[in-house]
């Protein structure tokens, strides 16, 4: 299944990496990777993921502080890359 990112979640991954970088490159690193990793498998499981909260959506918790929403239609969108204590929706 293709993954398409929408350019708002990528946006929000690069806000958080910058974030964690002033404070831990390495720990900012490592959970790019991990979230990239995270969205690639969903190809294979896509809908291994809670329903979000929104209708339609699926929330991924890819590190116990942040969460990745998509949606599954013909491919898979990244809709968002939110930490889990931002308000959503």
């Amino acid at each position: 299944m293709l993954i398409e990112w929408l350019p708002a979640a990528r946006v929000e991954l690069r806000q958080v990496i910058e974030y964690l970088s002033h404070r831990n490159p390495v720990a900012a690193l490592e959970l790019k990777r991990s979230i990239e990793a995270s969205v690639l498998a969903l190809s294979r499981r896509p809908h291994l993921y809670r329903p979000g909260r929104i209708l339609g959506t699926r929330e991924m918790v890819v590190h116990p502080n942040y969460l990745v929403v998509y949606k599954v239609t013909d491919n898979i969108r990244v809709l968002s890359v939110l930490h889990a204590r931002q308000r959503y929706p």
